[in-house]
């Protein structure tokens, strides 16, 4: 077959424009056309947002430096993710998850050498937050771009719209800001032509449903079955509001998810302000209760500022690519942000519809692979946040103990837990999953150390590394890094 001639995108935003960006530079040499209507009556939340390392790749495939993008978007570098009140285990009460780095090798392997001593009851310390780089780099305040560093972003979520709506644009891609009024279905169920509110009609081979919860054309058109996490997840609600930055205080790249009495807060630092926010379950508390905690926690800085409240729908639909129509970001699924996973899923998304179909020769040949894999993707993310819950130790309300308590969880991650819990051979289990799991080998162990999934009897025993001697290290070798602040405005 051939390429589609002409893409439609309904629906803008981060997801948009990413999509269209990457269909336009991948597909341009077979002159395709690419489209992105987008609604004037839609706005953006504008949240303070975070990325994985993978966005570091899209960038590099649109030949984007990060010296033109990151001031556009008050971006700042993202070292990793910390926890803090997650775990009541002494001398574990908060966890990092680093970014792995090639300077971390000795000092990680060493570190999973005491954490498999120390789950088979041996007092080896093994707290990830004194054995990694990142975490150094976080508590110094230090830029983690070097050489063999690998990091994330955070970003204003409405900026960085703002700014890929631009340079997609400039590949080419036509902007139309109207409203979809109708969808116009061929009798074998694709997708023919969207009609807008002005009254034009928008026909395309392929179409791409950014258009958000809402689900305009794969679910409200194609009528694709949702399959939600709400068993596996119980957060439902989300509260946002910026803060300012503290005047003349250095600013630190990491995102910090702490957990309150009913789900959990983030602080996302910008270079012009935090953005921070509120994760919870409607089960458990009421959205004006969730507002008065978020003010609470953080203080006089969020006096007077309006807060934003949002609805999550959690979960997935079961084919992300239906008849001539692909869905991406929130139309697709969401998983709540809690390992800043949103903009991973729609780059990967795209990257593989895009592989999938050039070695289809442009067929549906392999639509069934994509919509496995998709999925696959989904789960995996699912199961790594689920263990966050899984492995808390909180003890103060109900919501914490329901969902250390929630058995509905995956055959995977049940699995995972019994042979750490049991002593048994982690390394083989992780093999054994593969890349169903989404999350490296570093990663697990950092999540089940960190929380300190540990027997509470331990005997005295030699280790690899004492944490005082780790940490020593790492001072040492975050000396060759500059102020986060000065890297961002040198």
């Amino acid at each position: 077959m051939n390429p589609p001639q002409h893409i439609t995108i309904v629906g803008g935003g981060t997801a948009g424009w990413m999509t269209a960006n990457l269909l336009r530079h991948h597909w341009a040499r077979f002159g395709v056309e690419v489209t992105l209507i987008e609604s004037a009556d839609i706005g953006t939340v504008g949240v303070g947002e975070g990325s994985t390392p993978f966005m570091r790749h899209f960038f590099r495939t649109l030949g984007i430096a990060e010296r033109d993008w990151m001031p556009a978007c008050d971006a700042t570098y993202k070292a990793g993710i910390r926890f803090p009140g997650w775990s009541e285990v002494a001398g574990y009460e908060s966890y990092v998850h680093p970014f792995f780095n090639e300077a971390d090798r000795e000092l990680g392997n060493q570190f999973f050498t005491n954490a498999c001593l120390r789950r088979r009851g041996q007092a080896a310390d093994a707290n990830p937050q004194d054995f990694f780089l990142a975490a150094e780099l976080a508590r110094q305040r230090r830029a983690p771009d070097g050489p063999g560093m690998d990091y994330a972003y955070h970003f204003d979520a409405g900026r960085l719209g703002s700014f890929l709506r631009t340079h997609a644009i400039g590949l080419g891609v036509r902007h139309v800001v109207d409203t979809v009024a109708r969808v116009e279905q061929h009798e074998n169920g694709d997708i023919t032509a969207v009609h807008l509110k002005t009254g034009t009609r928008v026909a395309a081979d392929l179409f791409v449903d950014c258009s958000g919860f809402k689900g305009l054309l794969i679910t409200e058109t194609l009528g694709e079955p949702f399959h939600p996490y709400r068993d596996n997840l119980f957060n439902d609600r989300a509260i946002a509001m910026p803060t300012p930055l503290v005047d003349g205080e250095d600013i630190p790249p990491e995102t910090v998810s702490t957990a309150l009495r009913h789900g959990w807060a983030w602080r996302i630092p910008l270079t012009a302000r935090y953005g921070n926010g509120y994760v919870y379950s409607s089960d458990f508390v009421s959205d004006d209760e969730a507002e008065r905690e978020l003010r609470e926690h953080l203080g006089p800085a969020a006096a007077g500022v309006e807060a934003r409240r949002l609805r999550m729908r959690v979960g997935r639909v079961k084919q992300h690519w239906r008849q001539n129509c692909v869905a991406i970001g929130l139309s697709q699924g969401f998983i709540e942000p809690l390992e800043a996973t949103a903009l991973m899923l729609i780059q990967l998304s795209v990257e593989q519809f895009i592989a999938v179909l050039e070695s289809d020769g442009f067929g549906r040949g392999r639509q069934a692979a994509y919509n496995e894999r998709i999925n696959a993707m989904f789960e995996g993310v699912r199961d790594y946040v689920v263990a966050h819950y899984q492995l808390n130790t909180r003890r103060d309300t109900d919501y914490w103990r329901a969902n250390r308590a929630n058995r509905n969880i995956s055959e995977r991650l049940i699995s995972l837990l019994d042979v750490w819990d049991r002593g048994g051979d982690f390394e083989a289990e992780l093999e054994r999953h593969g890349a169903g799991l989404m999350y490296l080998r570093p990663s697990w162990y950092c999540l089940f150390a960190g929380m300190g999934r540990f027997p509470a009897e331990l005997r005295a025993a030699p280790q690899a590394i004492t944490a005082a001697q780790a940490r020593d290290r790492l001072n040492r070798m975050a000396r060759e890094f500059g102020s986060h602040r000065s890297h961002l405005t040198g």
